[in-house]
């Protein structure tokens, strides 16, 4: 039993009613709980409290209410949310209160058939792989029991969280905008939350899906193309000014601009920087994951901001940011995180009304804002596909075999060099570049491409696919 439960980049995440069980979360919250008392040893200073939230897939409340029996009985206070509540949220609170952890039931924008079980530590921030080790280690060795437990409070969602983007982003003023703006929540625990922070003034908001779907309209709830077509419709016959969409637990962010056309998170990260350094005359670090764009890091250069390159996770800029002078970090995989906010964290609400307080202070239309930053730092196109395999070993194998025998070139395009930080990326003469990765929690193999022009990005990741198909017996599965 204990072997199934392996922690990825962002918690232990597995299909609901096969790996991820009432006896399984059980399990893992004895092994968490016996961790957490370990570290309240050694820091007192913090309060012998954690916060446990749930989104809004299949079961949820109800394996939520399994962990916050488990810290009970071991002596933890519990403050349970009354109701799904955005991941962001959880992690807010847990810093304010200096509490131990917060835990989080939720698979994030994985597939509706899967749960999660995410760590966050005292500084809000995901558990890293270190600590995420330990409680794996425990697994093997943990004793239940059946204590009776009476230290459960439940409460409802957090207003410091909501009056904290108040008093950081100027709300006021957005709400006076004249312009329309649609937020897509998909399904999940963004909910109403931005439609109702900017509701009130000139400004007209709409959000659709905002309702409970535990299948989220038979999509995986990632804020990225083809699954925010719907948004990319009613952004288009409303004459929006943006569409702004959060993921199955509202920490990531994705956006569609005024043609109905996919702001990927490189542009994403590309306009917040912009404005950070332009606007809020602003300094710092920028932290990219290994399958970030070369955009951001021209720009990076161009402000005289220290780069850094980290392995693709979020954690990983988290990391940074707790420890250097961190003034934004991206990945693409849509998770962004800024010195403005109280946690260094990502998350999707607070990123969304900053996406719009940034356009809204260039005066520009999405794209044209996007086309002045081409101009002035240069034109890259970016796209992912995802191949389901018929398991993760056999992606991992894969990128293993591209990095012991590279080829040469990828049709005719010769190689210039090749780094292997997280995957496998062949970089070419011009910058741009073909990266290879398999997923740490999904039978997934990702296929990520940036170059010069769209054409060439979709023909680099159709070669990419051919070699993939080329070098193992094993092909794709069939839908």
């Amino acid at each position: 039993m204990n072997s199934i439960i392996k922690f990825g980049t962002d918690g232990w995440r597995g299909v609901i009613a096969k790996d991820f069980t009432f006896e399984n979360v059980n399990l893992v919250s004895w092994a968490t709980c016996e961790q957490i008392k370990e570290d309240l040893k050694a820091n007192p200073k913090l309060n012998n409290l954690v916060f446990i939230g749930y989104d809004r897939r299949f079961l949820g409340k109800e394996f939520s209410q399994v962990v916050a029996k488990v810290f009970s009985q071991n002596g933890i206070n519990v403050h349970l949310y009354n109701q799904d509540v955005p991941t962001p949220m959880v992690s807010f609170d847990v810093k304010k209160n200096s509490a131990l952890c917060g835990i989080v039931i939720t698979a994030s924008h994985n597939p509706p058939e899967f749960s999660g079980f995410k760590i966050k530590q005292p500084s809000g921030c995901s558990a890293q792989k270190e600590y995420t080790d330990k409680i794996e280690k425990r697994l093997a060795t943990v004793t239940t029991t059946t204590k009776e437990n009476n230290n459960i409070k439940i409460i409802e969602p957090s207003k410091d969280y909501i009056d904290f983007i108040k008093k950081t982003i100027d709300i006021e003023k957005l709400k006076n905008i004249a312009e329309t703006v649609i937020i897509d929540s998909m399904h999940g625990t963004g909910g109403n939350y931005i439609e109702d922070l900017l509701s009130g003034g000139r400004l007209k908001v709409k959000t659709i899906r905002c309702e409970r779907d535990v299948n989220f309209g038979g999509i995986n709830p990632e804020p990225m193309m083809p699954q925010l077509e719907p948004l990319s419709k009613e952004v288009i016959k409303k004459k929006a000014l943006i569409g702004l969409a959060t993921d199955g637990d509202a920490d990531r962010i994705g956006a569609i601009d005024e043609k109905g056309e996919y702001i990927n998170t490189h542009k994403l990260l590309a306009i917040l920087l912009h404005y950070l350094v332009e606007k809020k005359r602003l300094s710092g670090g920028v932290v990219v994951t290994f399958s970030q764009s070369v955009l951001v890091k021209k720009m990076a250069q161009k402000y005289g901001l220290k780069l850094y390159e980290v392995p693709i996770g979020f954690k990983n800029i988290a990391e940074l940011m707790l420890k250097d002078d961190i003034l934004i970090g991206g990945e693409e995989a849509n998770g962004i995180g800024s010195k403005l906010h109280f946690m260094p964290e990502r998350d999707g609400i607070f990123n969304g009304v900053l996406l719009l307080e940034a356009i809204n202070s260039f005066g520009l239309r999405p794209s044209k804002l996007i086309e002045k930053i081409h101009k002035e730092f240069g034109t890259f196109f970016y796209d992912r596909i995802d191949l389901h395999i018929q398991s993760p070993e056999l992606g991992k194998s894969f990128v293993g075999k591209i990095k012991s025998t590279p080829p040469k070139d990828i049709s005719g395009l010769k190689i210039r060099e090749i780094k292997t930080l997280d995957g496998t990326k062949l970089i070419f003469e011009d910058d741009s570049w073909l990266l290879f990765r398999a997923s740490g929690t999904e039978p997934l193999l990702r296929i990520y491409c940036e170059g010069r022009s769209k054409d060439f990005v979709a023909s680099m990741l159709k070669a990419g696919q051919d070699l993939f198909e080329k070098k193992n017996s094993l092909q794709m599965m069939s839908f």
